[in-house]
Protein backbone atom coordinates (compact mmCIF):
# COMPACT_ATOMS: atom_id res chain seq x y z
CA UNK A 1 0.00 0.00 0.00
CA UNK A 2 2.76 2.41 0.93
CA UNK A 3 4.59 1.57 -2.30
CA UNK A 4 1.43 2.23 -4.32
CA UNK A 5 0.95 5.60 -2.60
CA UNK A 6 4.59 6.42 -3.26
CA UNK A 7 4.25 5.57 -6.96
CA UNK A 8 1.04 7.59 -7.22
CA UNK A 9 2.73 10.52 -5.50
CA UNK A 10 5.69 10.35 -7.88
CA UNK A 11 3.35 10.15 -10.87
CA UNK A 12 1.37 13.16 -9.65
CA UNK A 13 4.57 15.12 -9.06
CA UNK A 14 5.87 14.25 -12.54
CA UNK A 15 2.55 15.34 -14.05
CA UNK A 16 2.68 18.63 -12.12
CA UNK A 17 6.26 19.28 -13.19
CA UNK A 18 5.34 18.61 -16.82
CA UNK A 19 2.48 21.14 -16.74
CA UNK A 20 4.65 23.66 -14.90
CA UNK A 21 7.13 23.50 -17.77
CA UNK A 22 4.37 23.76 -20.40
CA UNK A 23 2.82 26.88 -18.86
CA UNK A 24 6.10 28.66 -18.09
CA UNK A 25 7.56 27.84 -21.50
CA UNK A 26 4.54 29.13 -23.43
CA UNK A 27 4.26 32.28 -21.32
CA UNK A 28 7.95 33.08 -21.69
CA UNK A 29 7.72 32.40 -25.41
CA UNK A 30 5.19 35.23 -25.72
CA UNK A 31 7.80 37.70 -24.51
CA UNK A 32 10.65 36.11 -26.46
CA UNK A 33 8.77 35.93 -29.77
CA UNK A 34 7.68 39.53 -29.29
CA UNK A 35 11.29 40.67 -28.88
CA UNK A 36 12.98 38.61 -31.60
CA UNK A 37 10.30 39.10 -34.24
CA UNK A 38 9.92 42.82 -33.50
CA UNK A 39 13.63 43.50 -34.09
CA UNK A 40 13.30 42.21 -37.65
CA UNK A 41 9.95 43.96 -38.19
CA UNK A 42 11.22 47.39 -37.07
CA UNK A 43 12.08 48.68 -40.58
CA UNK A 44 8.54 47.84 -41.78
CA UNK A 45 7.01 49.40 -38.66
CA UNK A 46 9.18 52.49 -39.17
CA UNK A 47 7.99 52.90 -42.76
CA UNK A 48 4.31 52.18 -42.02
CA UNK A 49 3.98 54.41 -38.94
CA UNK A 50 6.49 57.00 -40.23
CA UNK A 51 8.68 56.69 -37.16
CA UNK A 52 12.05 58.35 -36.71
CA UNK A 53 15.07 56.43 -35.41
CA UNK A 54 14.58 58.08 -32.00
CA UNK A 55 10.95 56.88 -31.94
CA UNK A 56 12.11 53.37 -32.83
CA UNK A 57 14.41 53.48 -29.82
CA UNK A 58 11.42 54.51 -27.70
CA UNK A 59 9.31 51.62 -29.03
CA UNK A 60 11.98 49.28 -27.69
CA UNK A 61 12.75 51.23 -24.53
CA UNK A 62 9.14 52.00 -23.49
CA UNK A 63 8.69 48.25 -23.03
CA UNK A 64 12.09 47.61 -21.49
CA UNK A 65 11.76 50.58 -19.15
CA UNK A 66 8.56 49.34 -17.49
CA UNK A 67 9.93 45.81 -17.47
CA UNK A 68 13.12 46.92 -15.74
CA UNK A 69 11.32 49.11 -13.23
CA UNK A 70 8.53 46.73 -12.25
CA UNK A 71 9.97 43.23 -12.57
CA UNK A 72 11.15 43.46 -8.96
CA UNK A 73 7.63 44.38 -7.90
CA UNK A 74 6.30 41.47 -9.96
CA UNK A 75 8.69 39.06 -8.25
CA UNK A 76 7.84 40.42 -4.80
CA UNK A 77 4.08 40.29 -5.42
CA UNK A 78 4.43 36.70 -6.59
CA UNK A 79 6.37 35.68 -3.49
CA UNK A 80 3.79 37.35 -1.23
CA UNK A 81 0.39 36.83 -2.90
CA UNK A 82 1.05 33.70 -4.93
CA UNK A 83 3.30 33.18 -7.93
CA UNK A 84 0.60 31.49 -10.02
CA UNK A 85 -1.88 34.34 -9.40
CA UNK A 86 0.53 37.14 -10.31
CA UNK A 87 1.89 35.13 -13.25
CA UNK A 88 -1.64 34.75 -14.64
CA UNK A 89 -2.37 38.46 -14.21
CA UNK A 90 0.80 39.27 -16.15
CA UNK A 91 -0.18 36.94 -18.99
CA UNK A 92 -3.64 38.51 -19.30
CA UNK A 93 -2.28 42.09 -19.29
CA UNK A 94 0.44 41.17 -21.80
CA UNK A 95 -2.20 39.73 -24.14
CA UNK A 96 -4.40 42.85 -23.96
CA UNK A 97 -1.42 45.14 -24.57
CA UNK A 98 -0.29 42.96 -27.49
CA UNK A 99 -3.75 43.40 -29.03
CA UNK A 100 -3.43 47.19 -28.63
CA UNK A 101 0.04 47.14 -30.24
CA UNK A 102 -1.25 45.04 -33.13
CA UNK A 103 -4.04 47.55 -33.81
CA UNK A 104 -1.93 50.71 -33.25
CA UNK A 105 -2.68 53.34 -35.93
CA UNK A 106 0.23 55.60 -34.98
CA UNK A 107 3.39 55.97 -32.90
CA UNK A 108 1.34 57.95 -30.39
CA UNK A 109 -0.74 54.80 -29.83
CA UNK A 110 2.09 52.28 -30.10
CA UNK A 111 4.39 53.67 -27.38
CA UNK A 112 1.71 53.75 -24.60
CA UNK A 113 0.63 50.23 -25.60
CA UNK A 114 4.25 49.09 -25.30
CA UNK A 115 4.37 50.65 -21.82
CA UNK A 116 1.37 48.53 -20.77
CA UNK A 117 2.95 45.49 -22.39
CA UNK A 118 6.05 46.10 -20.28
CA UNK A 119 3.91 46.17 -17.12
CA UNK A 120 2.38 42.82 -18.07
CA UNK A 121 5.81 41.40 -18.81
CA UNK A 122 7.05 42.57 -15.40
CA UNK A 123 4.45 40.31 -13.72
CA UNK A 124 4.93 37.48 -16.22
CA UNK A 125 8.67 37.03 -16.66
CA UNK A 126 9.95 36.57 -13.07
CA UNK A 127 7.10 34.14 -12.40
CA UNK A 128 8.41 31.60 -14.91
CA UNK A 129 11.68 30.79 -13.15
CA UNK A 130 10.19 31.32 -9.69
CA UNK A 131 7.46 28.72 -10.33
CA UNK A 132 10.02 26.26 -11.75
CA UNK A 133 12.32 26.78 -8.76
CA UNK A 134 9.47 26.24 -6.30
CA UNK A 135 8.12 23.17 -8.14
CA UNK A 136 11.31 21.18 -8.79
CA UNK A 137 13.65 19.55 -6.29
CA UNK A 138 17.17 21.00 -6.23
CA UNK A 139 18.72 17.95 -7.91
CA UNK A 140 16.39 18.38 -10.93
CA UNK A 141 16.17 22.17 -10.96
CA UNK A 142 19.15 22.84 -13.22
CA UNK A 143 17.92 20.34 -15.79
CA UNK A 144 14.41 21.83 -15.61
CA UNK A 145 15.79 25.34 -16.17
CA UNK A 146 17.84 23.98 -19.07
CA UNK A 147 14.69 22.42 -20.53
CA UNK A 148 12.87 25.73 -20.10
CA UNK A 149 15.73 27.57 -21.83
CA UNK A 150 15.91 25.08 -24.69
CA UNK A 151 12.16 24.81 -25.20
CA UNK A 152 11.48 28.54 -25.10
CA UNK A 153 14.23 29.01 -27.65
CA UNK A 154 12.80 26.21 -29.79
CA UNK A 155 9.39 27.86 -29.68
CA UNK A 156 10.88 31.27 -30.50
CA UNK A 157 13.38 30.04 -33.08
CA UNK A 158 10.91 31.07 -35.79
CA UNK A 159 10.43 34.52 -34.23
CA UNK A 160 12.85 36.41 -36.52
CA UNK A 161 11.65 34.40 -39.52
CA UNK A 162 8.02 35.18 -38.74
CA UNK A 163 8.91 38.83 -38.20
CA UNK A 164 10.58 38.94 -41.62
CA UNK A 165 7.79 37.08 -43.43
CA UNK A 166 5.03 39.13 -41.81
CA UNK A 167 6.87 42.36 -42.68
CA UNK A 168 7.56 41.39 -46.29
CA UNK A 169 3.86 40.67 -46.89
CA UNK A 170 2.78 43.85 -45.07
CA UNK A 171 1.47 42.13 -41.93
CA UNK A 172 4.03 43.16 -39.31
CA UNK A 173 1.16 43.64 -36.82
CA UNK A 174 0.92 39.86 -36.50
CA UNK A 175 4.19 40.04 -34.54
CA UNK A 176 2.01 41.26 -31.66
CA UNK A 177 -1.23 39.44 -32.42
CA UNK A 178 0.42 36.01 -32.36
CA UNK A 179 0.63 36.41 -28.57
CA UNK A 180 -3.14 35.99 -28.22
CA UNK A 181 -3.45 32.23 -28.97
CA UNK A 182 -0.28 31.50 -27.00
CA UNK A 183 -1.67 33.40 -24.00
CA UNK A 184 -5.02 31.59 -24.06
CA UNK A 185 -3.37 28.15 -24.04
CA UNK A 186 -1.03 29.23 -21.25
CA UNK A 187 -3.85 30.51 -19.04
CA UNK A 188 -5.81 27.27 -19.44
CA UNK A 189 -2.78 25.16 -18.46
CA UNK A 190 -1.98 27.47 -15.57
CA UNK A 191 -5.49 27.54 -14.09
CA UNK A 192 -6.16 23.81 -14.20
CA UNK A 193 -2.77 22.13 -13.80
CA UNK A 194 -0.24 24.32 -11.94
CA UNK A 195 -0.28 24.52 -8.11
CA UNK A 196 0.05 27.79 -6.24
CA UNK A 197 3.26 28.64 -4.36
CA UNK A 198 4.38 31.60 -2.26
CA UNK A 199 6.89 32.68 0.38
CA UNK A 200 5.03 31.99 3.64
CA UNK A 201 7.41 34.33 5.50
CA UNK A 202 6.62 37.33 3.30
CA UNK A 203 4.30 39.40 5.50
CA UNK A 204 5.37 43.02 5.04
CA UNK A 205 4.03 45.53 2.50
CA UNK A 206 5.30 45.67 -1.06
CA UNK A 207 8.02 48.27 -1.60
CA UNK A 208 6.04 50.66 -3.81
CA UNK A 209 8.21 53.71 -2.93
CA UNK A 210 11.23 51.80 -4.24
CA UNK A 211 9.35 50.85 -7.40
CA UNK A 212 8.30 54.46 -8.01
CA UNK A 213 11.83 55.78 -7.51
CA UNK A 214 13.50 53.23 -9.78
CA UNK A 215 10.85 53.89 -12.47
CA UNK A 216 11.39 57.66 -12.29
CA UNK A 217 15.16 57.21 -12.23
CA UNK A 218 15.32 54.99 -15.31
CA UNK A 219 12.71 57.09 -17.15
CA UNK A 220 14.66 60.30 -16.53
CA UNK A 221 17.99 58.87 -17.65
CA UNK A 222 16.45 57.16 -20.69
CA UNK A 223 14.56 60.29 -21.81
CA UNK A 224 17.63 62.46 -21.36
CA UNK A 225 19.92 60.15 -23.33
CA UNK A 226 17.46 59.62 -26.19
CA UNK A 227 16.70 63.36 -26.44
CA UNK A 228 20.33 64.50 -26.31
CA UNK A 229 21.25 63.97 -30.00
CA UNK A 230 18.37 66.16 -31.18
CA UNK A 231 18.26 68.78 -28.42
CA UNK A 232 21.88 68.79 -27.22
CA UNK A 233 23.19 68.12 -23.73
CA UNK A 234 23.02 71.84 -22.98
CA UNK A 235 19.23 71.85 -23.29
CA UNK A 236 17.59 72.21 -19.84
CA UNK A 237 15.14 69.39 -20.59
CA UNK A 238 18.04 67.02 -21.23
CA UNK A 239 20.35 67.74 -18.31
CA UNK A 240 17.43 68.31 -15.92
CA UNK A 241 15.93 64.88 -16.66
CA UNK A 242 19.35 63.23 -16.48
CA UNK A 243 20.07 64.80 -13.09
CA UNK A 244 16.56 64.03 -11.80
CA UNK A 245 16.90 60.41 -12.94
CA UNK A 246 20.28 60.03 -11.26
CA UNK A 247 18.95 61.61 -8.04
CA UNK A 248 15.97 59.23 -8.03
CA UNK A 249 18.25 56.19 -8.39
CA UNK A 250 20.49 57.41 -5.53
CA UNK A 251 17.40 57.97 -3.38
CA UNK A 252 16.20 54.47 -4.36
CA UNK A 253 19.40 53.00 -2.93
CA UNK A 254 18.85 54.82 0.40
CA UNK A 255 15.20 53.70 0.54
CA UNK A 256 16.23 50.07 -0.01
CA UNK A 257 18.81 50.26 2.78
CA UNK A 258 16.28 51.61 5.27
CA UNK A 259 13.18 49.67 4.17
CA UNK A 260 12.03 46.75 6.37
CA UNK A 261 10.67 45.06 3.23
CA UNK A 262 12.99 46.19 0.43
CA UNK A 263 12.26 45.41 -3.19
CA UNK A 264 15.98 44.57 -3.49
CA UNK A 265 17.16 42.76 -0.33
CA UNK A 266 20.78 43.88 -0.30
CA UNK A 267 21.89 40.90 1.78
CA UNK A 268 21.45 38.69 -1.28
CA UNK A 269 24.50 40.41 -2.78
CA UNK A 270 26.68 39.04 0.00
CA UNK A 271 26.87 35.96 -2.22
CA UNK A 272 29.71 36.69 -4.64
CA UNK A 273 28.16 34.26 -7.13
CA UNK A 274 24.85 36.15 -7.07
CA UNK A 275 26.66 39.48 -7.47
CA UNK A 276 28.94 38.16 -10.22
CA UNK A 277 26.07 36.57 -12.14
CA UNK A 278 24.12 39.83 -12.08
CA UNK A 279 27.11 41.91 -13.18
CA UNK A 280 27.68 39.43 -16.00
CA UNK A 281 23.98 39.73 -16.91
CA UNK A 282 24.20 43.53 -17.03
CA UNK A 283 27.10 43.67 -19.49
CA UNK A 284 26.15 40.63 -21.60
CA UNK A 285 22.47 41.44 -22.07
CA UNK A 286 23.21 45.12 -22.60
CA UNK A 287 25.53 44.10 -25.44
CA UNK A 288 23.01 41.63 -26.84
CA UNK A 289 20.16 44.18 -26.82
CA UNK A 290 22.23 46.76 -28.68
CA UNK A 291 23.93 44.32 -31.04
CA UNK A 292 20.78 42.55 -32.26
CA UNK A 293 18.82 45.82 -32.56
CA UNK A 294 21.42 47.42 -34.83
CA UNK A 295 22.19 44.18 -36.69
CA UNK A 296 18.59 43.88 -37.89
CA UNK A 297 18.55 47.50 -39.08
CA UNK A 298 21.95 47.09 -40.74
CA UNK A 299 20.96 43.98 -42.68
CA UNK A 300 17.75 45.50 -44.06
CA UNK A 301 18.66 49.17 -44.48
CA UNK A 302 22.32 48.94 -45.54
CA UNK A 303 23.23 45.40 -46.61
CA UNK A 304 20.33 44.79 -49.00
CA UNK A 305 18.63 41.90 -47.18
CA UNK A 306 14.88 41.45 -47.36
CA UNK A 307 13.14 41.30 -44.00
CA UNK A 308 12.62 37.54 -44.37
CA UNK A 309 16.30 37.05 -45.17
CA UNK A 310 17.25 39.18 -42.16
CA UNK A 311 15.07 36.97 -39.98
CA UNK A 312 16.69 33.82 -41.35
CA UNK A 313 20.17 35.08 -40.44
CA UNK A 314 19.29 34.55 -36.76
CA UNK A 315 18.43 30.86 -37.23
CA UNK A 316 21.97 29.53 -36.49
CA UNK A 317 21.95 31.55 -33.27
CA UNK A 318 18.60 30.12 -32.18
CA UNK A 319 19.41 26.54 -33.16
CA UNK A 320 22.68 26.52 -31.22
CA UNK A 321 21.05 28.12 -28.20
CA UNK A 322 18.33 25.46 -28.30
CA UNK A 323 20.74 22.58 -28.78
CA UNK A 324 23.18 23.58 -26.05
CA UNK A 325 20.99 24.99 -23.26
CA UNK A 326 19.73 21.71 -21.77
CA UNK A 327 23.16 20.09 -22.01
CA UNK A 328 24.91 23.10 -20.47
CA UNK A 329 22.30 23.33 -17.68
CA UNK A 330 22.73 19.67 -16.75
CA UNK A 331 26.52 19.88 -16.81
CA UNK A 332 26.48 23.06 -14.72
CA UNK A 333 24.56 21.09 -12.05
CA UNK A 334 27.44 18.62 -11.84
CA UNK A 335 30.52 20.76 -12.36
CA UNK A 336 29.37 24.27 -11.48
CA UNK A 337 28.55 27.17 -13.82
CA UNK A 338 31.79 29.17 -13.59
CA UNK A 339 33.57 27.86 -16.70
CA UNK A 340 30.46 28.27 -18.84
CA UNK A 341 29.97 31.83 -17.60
CA UNK A 342 33.52 32.77 -18.60
CA UNK A 343 33.69 31.01 -21.95
CA UNK A 344 30.16 31.86 -23.15
CA UNK A 345 30.32 35.68 -22.99
CA UNK A 346 33.87 35.63 -24.38
CA UNK A 347 32.60 33.76 -27.47
CA UNK A 348 29.68 36.17 -27.87
CA UNK A 349 32.17 39.05 -27.83
CA UNK A 350 34.21 37.33 -30.55
CA UNK A 351 31.02 36.99 -32.62
CA UNK A 352 30.31 40.71 -32.39
CA UNK A 353 33.96 41.48 -33.19
CA UNK A 354 33.75 39.38 -36.37
CA UNK A 355 30.59 41.19 -37.54
CA UNK A 356 32.22 44.53 -36.84
CA UNK A 357 34.88 43.84 -39.47
CA UNK A 358 32.37 42.96 -42.21
CA UNK A 359 31.71 46.49 -43.50
CA UNK A 360 29.45 46.99 -46.53
CA UNK A 361 28.93 43.49 -47.94
CA UNK A 362 27.69 42.29 -51.36
CA UNK A 363 24.41 41.30 -49.69
CA UNK A 364 22.70 37.95 -48.95
CA UNK A 365 24.84 35.86 -51.37
CA UNK A 366 27.89 36.66 -49.21
CA UNK A 367 26.15 35.84 -45.90
CA UNK A 368 28.11 32.61 -45.30
CA UNK A 369 31.46 34.39 -45.35
CA UNK A 370 30.36 37.68 -43.75
CA UNK A 371 27.75 37.52 -40.97
CA UNK A 372 27.29 33.75 -40.56
CA UNK A 373 30.51 33.07 -38.58
CA UNK A 374 29.67 35.90 -36.18
CA UNK A 375 26.07 34.70 -35.70
CA UNK A 376 27.44 31.18 -35.11
CA UNK A 377 29.72 32.43 -32.34
CA UNK A 378 26.83 34.36 -30.78
CA UNK A 379 24.69 31.20 -30.68
CA UNK A 380 27.51 29.06 -29.31
CA UNK A 381 28.35 31.59 -26.58
CA UNK A 382 24.76 32.17 -25.48
CA UNK A 383 24.03 28.43 -25.61
CA UNK A 384 26.82 27.89 -23.08
CA UNK A 385 25.68 30.81 -20.92
CA UNK A 386 21.89 31.03 -20.57
CA UNK A 387 20.99 27.93 -18.52
CA UNK A 388 24.11 28.00 -16.25
CA UNK A 389 23.50 31.72 -15.64
CA UNK A 390 19.86 31.13 -14.63
CA UNK A 391 20.90 28.19 -12.46
CA UNK A 392 23.64 30.15 -10.70
CA UNK A 393 21.26 33.03 -9.93
CA UNK A 394 18.45 30.82 -8.63
CA UNK A 395 20.64 28.46 -6.57
CA UNK A 396 22.84 31.12 -4.97
CA UNK A 397 19.98 32.30 -2.70
CA UNK A 398 17.49 30.62 -0.39
CA UNK A 399 14.46 29.09 -2.19
CA UNK A 400 12.04 31.46 -0.47
CA UNK A 401 13.72 34.35 -2.31
CA UNK A 402 13.33 32.64 -5.71
CA UNK A 403 10.81 35.18 -7.03
CA UNK A 404 12.88 38.11 -5.80
CA UNK A 405 16.12 36.63 -7.19
CA UNK A 406 14.51 36.02 -10.57
CA UNK A 407 13.08 39.55 -10.48
CA UNK A 408 16.46 41.09 -9.64
CA UNK A 409 18.22 39.21 -12.43
CA UNK A 410 15.53 40.07 -14.97
CA UNK A 411 15.59 43.68 -13.82
CA UNK A 412 19.34 43.76 -14.34
CA UNK A 413 19.03 42.34 -17.86
CA UNK A 414 16.22 44.71 -18.85
CA UNK A 415 17.88 47.72 -17.22
CA UNK A 416 21.00 46.83 -19.15
CA UNK A 417 18.95 46.83 -22.35
CA UNK A 418 17.35 50.20 -21.55
CA UNK A 419 20.60 51.93 -20.68
CA UNK A 420 22.68 50.28 -23.41
CA UNK A 421 20.18 51.14 -26.15
CA UNK A 422 19.70 54.67 -24.80
CA UNK A 423 23.44 55.39 -24.50
CA UNK A 424 24.63 53.68 -27.69
CA UNK A 425 21.54 54.87 -29.57
CA UNK A 426 22.46 58.46 -28.67
CA UNK A 427 26.07 57.88 -29.69
CA UNK A 428 24.91 56.25 -32.94
CA UNK A 429 22.67 59.19 -33.87
CA UNK A 430 25.51 61.66 -33.32
CA UNK A 431 28.12 59.53 -35.13
CA UNK A 432 25.80 58.84 -38.07
CA UNK A 433 25.07 62.55 -38.47
CA UNK A 434 28.78 63.43 -38.44
CA UNK A 435 29.67 60.67 -40.91
CA UNK A 436 26.87 61.62 -43.30
CA UNK A 437 27.82 65.30 -43.17
CA UNK A 438 31.47 64.53 -43.92
CA UNK A 439 30.47 62.39 -46.92
CA UNK A 440 27.98 64.87 -48.39
CA UNK A 441 29.51 68.29 -47.59
CA UNK A 442 31.41 68.36 -50.87
CA UNK A 443 28.36 67.34 -52.95
CA UNK A 444 26.88 70.27 -54.89
CA UNK A 445 23.22 70.40 -53.87
CA UNK A 446 20.77 73.27 -53.27
CA UNK A 447 20.42 74.53 -49.70
CA UNK A 448 16.78 73.36 -49.41
CA UNK A 449 17.91 69.84 -50.38
CA UNK A 450 20.73 69.98 -47.84
CA UNK A 451 18.27 71.05 -45.16
CA UNK A 452 16.01 68.12 -46.09
CA UNK A 453 18.94 65.74 -45.81
CA UNK A 454 19.84 67.16 -42.40
CA UNK A 455 16.26 66.56 -41.26
CA UNK A 456 16.61 62.91 -42.33
CA UNK A 457 19.61 62.28 -40.06
CA UNK A 458 17.28 61.22 -37.24
CA UNK A 459 16.14 58.23 -39.35
CA UNK A 460 19.71 56.85 -39.60
CA UNK A 461 19.71 53.88 -42.01
CA UNK A 462 16.10 54.63 -42.98
CA UNK A 463 17.00 58.13 -44.26
CA UNK A 464 16.06 59.07 -47.82
CA UNK A 465 17.68 61.32 -50.40
CA UNK A 466 16.07 64.78 -50.68
CA UNK A 467 13.31 65.33 -53.21
CA UNK A 468 13.91 67.44 -56.32
CA UNK A 469 17.50 66.40 -57.14
CA UNK A 470 18.70 64.43 -60.15
CA UNK A 471 18.92 60.63 -60.10
CA UNK A 472 22.74 60.52 -60.09
CA UNK A 473 22.99 62.82 -57.05
CA UNK A 474 20.22 60.86 -55.27
CA UNK A 475 22.15 57.61 -55.84
CA UNK A 476 25.33 59.17 -54.43
CA UNK A 477 23.46 60.39 -51.33
CA UNK A 478 21.85 56.98 -50.78
CA UNK A 479 25.30 55.39 -51.01
CA UNK A 480 26.60 57.90 -48.45
CA UNK A 481 23.68 57.05 -46.14
CA UNK A 482 24.44 53.32 -46.37
CA UNK A 483 28.17 53.81 -45.80
CA UNK A 484 27.53 56.13 -42.85
CA UNK A 485 25.13 53.68 -41.24
CA UNK A 486 27.55 50.78 -41.70
CA UNK A 487 30.32 52.84 -40.08
CA UNK A 488 27.97 53.63 -37.20
CA UNK A 489 27.02 49.95 -36.89
CA UNK A 490 30.69 48.97 -36.69
CA UNK A 491 31.30 51.34 -33.78
CA UNK A 492 28.21 50.07 -31.93
CA UNK A 493 29.10 46.42 -32.49
CA UNK A 494 32.67 46.92 -31.23
CA UNK A 495 31.23 48.47 -28.06
CA UNK A 496 29.01 45.39 -27.72
CA UNK A 497 32.03 43.10 -28.05
CA UNK A 498 33.86 44.97 -25.29
CA UNK A 499 30.85 44.67 -22.97
CA UNK A 500 30.77 40.89 -23.51
CA UNK A 501 34.42 40.55 -22.52
CA UNK A 502 33.80 42.61 -19.39
CA UNK A 503 30.97 40.15 -18.58
CA UNK A 504 33.42 37.23 -18.87
CA UNK A 505 35.84 39.02 -16.52
CA UNK A 506 33.04 39.51 -13.96
CA UNK A 507 32.38 35.76 -13.98
CA UNK A 508 36.07 34.91 -13.62
CA UNK A 509 36.42 37.33 -10.72
CA UNK A 510 33.27 36.70 -8.69
CA UNK A 511 31.53 33.42 -9.55
CA UNK A 512 32.69 30.62 -7.28
CA UNK A 513 34.00 27.35 -8.62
Amino acid sequence: MEQTDLLNGEKKQADTERWVLVSTILASSMAFIDGTALNVALPALQADLRASAAQLLWIINAYLLMLAALILVGGSLGDKFGRKRVFGMGIALFMLASLACGLAPSIGWMIPARIVQGIGGAFLIPGSLAIITASFHSDRRGKAIGTWSAATTLVTVIGPVLGGIFSDIGLWRLVFLINLPLGIITLLALVFKVPESRDEKATGPVDFPGAALVTLGLAGITYGLLSAPEQGFGDPRVYATLLAGLAALILFAFVEIRSPNPMVPLHLFRSSTFSGANLLTFFLYGALSVGTFFLSLNLVQAQGYSKTQAGLTFLPFSILLTALSRWAGGLADKRGPRLFLILGPALVGCGFLWMGFVGLSPGPPAYWTTFFPGVLLLGLGMGLTVAPLSTSVMTSVDTRYSGTASGINNTVSRTAGVLAIAITGSIALIVFGNMLNSRTNSMPMPEPARAQLQAEVGNMGGASAPAGIDAEMAAQIQAAIRESFVGTFQLVIFISAGMCWVAALMAAWLVKK
